[in-house]
């Protein structure tokens, strides 16, 4: 095991496809590997062993077989012993699969731990862990004050998109992992500090979810470490799993916001959210954006939006009417949030603005955080945050866009990210 570092920590997540998911035989899909304790006992030792040679700080795995005993005690043995606290979740209505989270004793020490049950469809959950550096920082240059920093650390299994009505679904999951970060910290008074996110996620760079987070300021560290950007081009660079339908993609990640990055209001950011899916589904439907705006405005004779022709489009595109579509409420905020002056339609201006243009809210957005910088007072205080210093997706291949054939150990890549603590500083506004 390595020995603890005050200026850097590591974090490893990895989806280990539980047994009872495992398909032993293409030709039989009901023969799975929970059926056969040789085959899933050595494949969760080799696990085990990589994860303990690797030895990060933090371990977050997904599809973990809590419904079987003799496998929890084998991970709770085995990390145990190698210095480890674990913390595991089951998904809710007793799908048999969860989450483990583990975090080295020598690294941490473990302040909190909640658990964030969504009660959806597709019984998904969340754990959340907020620790302390167990070595102390040295606050100032000349080391005579020290700081215990503090990290609020998320583990997460998000819902597979099986078609497109579950887009909202997938986001209202991580909205709710983002508004539950939010009171908790509220509630616990908790100064700025970082939030690392980890997981499958289910979706890749191209997908709402991507883009929900980006807005929210967190960056993929795989994609940090590696200069890749958010560009088509740098879409497809790297694939960590290949799903029961043969497709390779990337879906996971570990996400970070440090203490010193602007965030928009997160209603504000699931608005935009949902304009985004409202517009790839009417670009879906091979709509232009003239055509766009008649479906919207349907039989209305103006030029312009109902609130009534607004519900009816949405329901048209499967985003209403439905269990796992927007609620009510949703949908009423949504229409107050693009019918800003609140004159009771939407007309071309604001449907460019909102639904077909959204870099307008974006640019509106950096001209906010333009003027609340110029408008702070002295003041910038220093916080401790990380800085990306490398991050490596297990097997290779994977790095290159490449799934290789003889890869058995799981259907996901293992991420490893290694994180510097550095000092920066963060912005106090005059409020």
């Amino acid at each position: 095991m390595t020995e603890p570092c005050s200026s850097s920590i590591s974090c490893t997540t990895f989806n280990i496809l539980a047994p009872i998911y495992k398909r032993l035989d293409q030709q039989n899909q009901s023969l799975r590997e929970s059926g056969c304790r040789a085959f899933w006992i050595s494949r969760n030792n080799r696990i085990l062993d990589w994860l303990l040679y690797e030895s990060s700080s933090i371990i977050c795995l997904q599809e973990f077989w809590v419904g079987n005993e003799e496998l929890v005690h084998m991970y709770q043995k085995r990390l145990g012993d190698a210095g480890y606290i674990t913390f595991q979740l089951a998904r809710t209505n007793n799908r048999g699969d969860g989450l483990l989270t583990a975090v080295r004793k020598d690294y941490f020490r473990v302040l909190n731990y909640r658990e964030l049950l969504f009660n959806d469809f597709g019984d998904r959950v969340a754990q959340l862990l907020h620790v302390q550096l167990a070595v102390p920082l040295p606050q100032n240059r000349k080391g005579n004050v020290q700081l215990r920093q503090e990290i609020l650390i998320v583990n997460t299994h998000l819902l597979f998109p099986h078609d497109s009505s579950l887009s909202i679904a997938r986001l209202h999951q991580v909205y709710k992992i983002l508004q539950y970060v939010e009171s908790y910290q509220r509630e616990n008074k908790l100064k700025p500090i970082p939030i690392i996110l980890c997981g499958d996620w289910n979706g890749s760079k191209r997908g709402h979810v991507y883009k929900f987070l980006r807005s929210q300021g967190f960056v993929s560290s795989y994609d940090t470490a590696h200069q890749y950007t958010d560009s088509d081009a740098d879409a497809h660079k790297w694939v960590s799993h290949c799903n029961h339908r043969g497709n390779i993609c990337g879906v996971d990640f570990i996400w970070l916001l440090n203490p010193n990055k602007f965030r928009k209001p997160l209603k504000t950011s699931w608005a935009e959210a949902v304009f985004g899916i409202i517009k790839y589904q009417l670009r879906k439907a091979s709509l232009a954006e003239n055509d766009a705006f008649a479906l919207l405005k349907a039989d209305n004779h103006g030029d312009f939006i109902t609130h009534s022709s607004f519900c009816e489009a949405l329901c048209q595109i499967n985003l209403i009417g439905h269990p796992h579509g927007l609620s009510f409420q949703e949908t009423e905020d949504l229409w107050i949030q693009a019918d800003n002056d609140g004159n009771g339609i939407i007309d071309y201006e604001k449907f460019q603005r909102w639904i077909w243009n959204p870099t307008c809210s974006e640019q509106r957005e950096e001209n906010h955080s333009e003027s609340r910088e110029d408008a702070k007072e002295d003041s910038e205080k220093q916080v401790i945050g990380f800085k990306v210093k490398n991050a490596v997706l297990s097997p290779r291949e994977v790095e290159k866009g490449v799934w290789p054939e003889n890869y058995s150990l799981s259907d996901h890549a293992r991420l490893t990210v290694v994180f510097s603590i550095v000092r920066m500083l963060c912005p106090v506004f005059k409020t």
